[in-house]
């Protein structure tokens, strides 16, 4: 492993997933329609055809190419317990990236722009960020938005049909960003090193050398953005992050920092942390509640104008979601075979 770093024999996805990621999805999930859509994209796209698409346009990293890759990937699914360990393939692009595809067997690609951007450990955090996804079966729903993306894009023609697909996009874009935020803690897991993670969001927002930044000015950047202006600015943030699938950078760099010094962090250090094996009997609808908690955290403690004007229906939120975590546990103890219908998610 090197450097003495901590394994986490069978940890759960749960021991890392930010609330606002669990709660996200399963409001997706209530969306009308999208379970169809889901079915019908994973019937289409077909595994073997993501594959060969990377093995002929990319390249696959291997002890023959690689091979420091090859060893980060290794380390990484070990201290993850991640089996089978993904294939990763590096495509040739100057806009640095990564991501996770793939249905059944998830594939992690990495564009070259981001094997230039970062260090070692910096690919140590990315590699374990992606490795998070795998964990966390987000592949196939980031497929099913580039699916989608695509689709929307060649058929923009058509005034009847399209509006359903952008209205699952745009959602499907907003649970994305949340899963960013799961995503970087297990990023964070891998590496071990706070400092070495918010270089890596300081590179991605336009540091040339990150270890001669002022990172307490990065960090006050996120604050001053939060809680500076109006109402206008307010809807303002909200226009940026349209059609965003990740977080920016310096509000995901405040973030994790902010896990990072909390007590979850340390008590997953320390070996306590929900395992895989209880997964099944894991009480689903407390993680919804907990998801809701967050969300109504998140108006009370913010500054930003718009959120105090509706911080009131954090409670209205929460108990509909508290139903649909209901509908969702059910499913999910039930075995999964069929995933529950948006009118059994919102029926009260």
């Amino acid at each position: 492993m090197g450097r003495g770093r901590i394994r986490f024999p069978d940890i759960s996805p749960r021991a890392y997933e930010h609330p606002a990621d669990r709660g996200a999805l399963v409001a997706l999930r209530a969306i009308p329609g999208f379970d169809a859509v889901l079915k019908a994209l994973s019937g289409a796209i077909g595994e073997r055809s993501i594959r060969l698409l990377y093995l002929a346009t990319s390249i696959r990293v291997s002890p023959r190419q690689y091979p420091e890759l090859h060893r980060l990937i290794e380390e990484c699914a070990t201290t993850l317990d991640v089996q089978p360990i993904p294939e990763l393939y590096i495509e040739q692009s100057p806009v640095p990236n990564a991501m996770t595809i793939g249905l059944d067997k998830p594939i992690i690609v990495i564009s070259t722009g981001m094997l230039q951007l970062l260090d070692e450990e910096g690919l140590r955090f990315t590699i374990g960020h992606e490795m998070g996804h795998v964990l966390s079966g987000h592949a196939v729903y980031r497929t099913m938005l580039l699916q989608l993306i695509g689709i929307a894009q060649s058929i923009q023609w058509m005034p009847i049909g399209v509006w359903g697909l952008r209205a699952i996009i745009v959602a499907l874009n907003e649970w994305y960003r949340k899963s960013e935020l799961s995503c970087d803690r297990a990023g964070l897991l891998c590496v071990q090193d706070p400092a070495a993670t918010l270089r890596v969001h300081a590179s991605l927002a336009g540091a040339l050398n990150p270890d001669e930044m002022d990172v307490a000015g990065f960090l006050d950047q996120a604050r001053d953005y939060q809680s500076s202006g109006d109402v206008r600015d307010s809807v303002l943030k909200l226009l940026q992050v349209w059609g965003q699938t990740h977080p920016m950078a310096a509000l995901r760099a405040a973030e994790l920092q902010k896990w990072a010094a909390g007590t979850e962090y340390q008590d997953i250090l320390a070996g306590n942390y929900p395992r895989r094996s209880g997964d099944k009997d894991a009480p689903f609808s407390e993680d919804v509640k907990a998801a809701a908690a967050s969300y109504q955290e998140s108006f009370k403690t913010s500054s930003d104008p718009l959120f105090k004007v509706v911080g009131k229906v954090g409670g209205v939120m929460g108990g509909v979601g508290g139903l649909a975590a209901n509908r969702v546990r059910d499913w999910w103890q039930a075995g999964r075979n069929e995933p529950p219908s948006a009118e059994d998610a919102n029926e009260s």
